[in-house]
């Protein structure tokens, strides 16, 4: 009985208190990047829909095996020739049918037809091209495939090193409180002792409330950005992150030109433009004949479903061959031929702006490098001169307002730097994205 209590006590602080009592679960960016590869729900998607074009090849395939059909008919009639086939089917034709009167009015009669067929293509040019379109097409999806779990990679990144710097933030504006508080201290300390004014203690206070009102909206951001992140990993929880140093080697900018030009969304884009051209060889093969062989057996009775009351067989080999169908044929090699040419002009816009993307993520992060250099220097000298006036307020060489500024400048200082450092990371890893090789340099792959 006391064990149950303890269990219901437990059951009680998880429903109430869950976020506090329980942390939320915390990862790296590696280990974040191979679960979003794994619960992701998009790519759970995508992954279904490469399953599902997997299976077009086997249904282009099965064209060209044999179509094996099985079929029951039941007819009744009076009409003579159909009475005299029937009979004949059933083998039960006799002399009296020779009769005149036989033959003219015949009594009504039952057939009950059960026939098992076969048909085999020999030369069927359409549906051999059919199956390489497919497999190919089926190619084409999972270099796209692979090219989402590269966009993944970098939304989950993008949403880490947003986790990171809403960390930051949230310490850079409890740095900035507690500073804040200091100056209300001092000021209240001064006003007490005669050496300061009231106004000043006043405007303190004022910029201690803006430094929690501060403080507030940091840890609302963080929340949501820890909530974004979980919802990227494929959870409905909050995670948090676990630093990790993020080691990437920046190269010349023709190295990462070299590697774009077999990423694997312009491979897919090449693949679909040697689909075009299949089609317009499929499309051209419509003027070729089809050949195919086939037969059948067949059970004939006049009392009973699926009765054996006569049998036959049959062997035929046939070919078939559309001289002229409406000049469709011709219609639709001229869309191919449209088609082929739209799909080049894609293929050729895509791979220039491949180069373009990979060129102003070159320049972003050559920009956001020297942007981290000087907002590290800006902060340096935020601290400096906040050293100076707050040494100058409290030997009354300077009034509150200057020491409140020179805060607020270092806040921002400070959290400028934070979000530099991290723009310089993710422009290192959106240069990766773009050249194809994000996956590689992070070590997933």
């Amino acid at each position: 009985m006391y064990s149950f209590h303890l269990f219901c006590i437990f059951l009680l602080i998880i429903s109430v208190f869950p976020r506090y009592v329980f942390p939320s679960e915390k990862v790296t960016l590696t280990e974040s990047i191979k679960i979003a590869l794994e619960e992701n729900h998009e790519i759970k998607a995508f992954k279904n829909s490469l399953l599902a074009q997997k299976e077009g090849v086997g249904i282009a395939r099965s064209f060209l095996l044999p179509r094996i059909s099985f079929e029951e008919r039941a007819a009744r009639t009076n009409n003579p020739p159909q009475v005299f086939m029937m009979k004949l089917n059933q083998q039960r034709f006799g002399l009296t049918d020779f009769e005149l009167n036989n033959l003219n009015n015949p009594p009504p009669t039952t057939d009950y037809q059960t026939m098992l067929s076969i048909e085999q293509p020999v030369f069927a040019m359409k549906s051999f091209i059919g199956v390489s379109i497919a497999k190919l097409e089926h190619a084409a999806k999972n270099d796209e495939y692979l090219r989402k779990k590269e966009e993944i990679a970098l939304a989950v990144t993008q949403a880490y090193f947003q986790v990171w710097t809403a960390r930051e933030f949230l310490y850079v504006a409890e740095t900035g409180l507690q500073d804040t508080k200091e100056h209300v201290r001092i000021a209240e300390a001064r006003y007490k002792n005669g050496v300061g004014i009231y106004a000043d203690l006043l405007r303190s206070q004022t910029a201690l409330t803006e430094a929690e009102q501060r403080l507030v909206r940091a840890k609302k951001d963080l929340a949501v950005a820890q909530r974004w992140f979980g919802l990227l990993l494929g959870k409905s929880e909050d995670v948090s992150i676990v630093d990790e140093k993020i080691d990437v080697a920046v190269l010349s900018v023709d190295h990462y030109q070299r590697l774009a030009l077999s990423r694997r969304d312009v491979e897919a884009m090449e693949k679909r433009y040697k689909n075009t051209r299949n089609n317009l060889n499929r499309t051209e093969s419509s003027y070729l004949p089809y050949v195919g062989v086939g037969g059948s057996y067949q059970f004939n009775d006049h009392r009973r479903l699926f009765g054996t009351e006569g049998e036959s067989w049959n062997l035929n080999a046939f070919l078939r061959w559309d001289l002229f169908d409406g000049a469709g044929r011709e219609y639709e090699r001229s869309k191919a031929h449209y088609q082929m040419a739209e799909a080049q002009e894609y293929l050729s816009g895509l791979r220039k702006q491949v180069s373009f993307k990979v060129y102003e993520s070159y320049l972003a992060v050559e920009s956001t490098k020297k942007n981290l250099e000087l907002s590290g220097a800006a902060l340096t000298t935020a601290e400096e001169r906040k050293r100076l006036v707050k040494s100058r307020y409290e030997n009354s060489l300077a009034p509150i307002v200057d020491l409140l500024d020179t805060q607020l400048y270092l806040d921002r200082a400070r959290a400028d730097h934070v979000a530099r450092e991290n723009e310089y990371r993710l422009a290192i890893i959106k240069l990766c994205y773009e050249s194809g090789s994000i996956l590689k340099e992070l070590k997933i792959e």
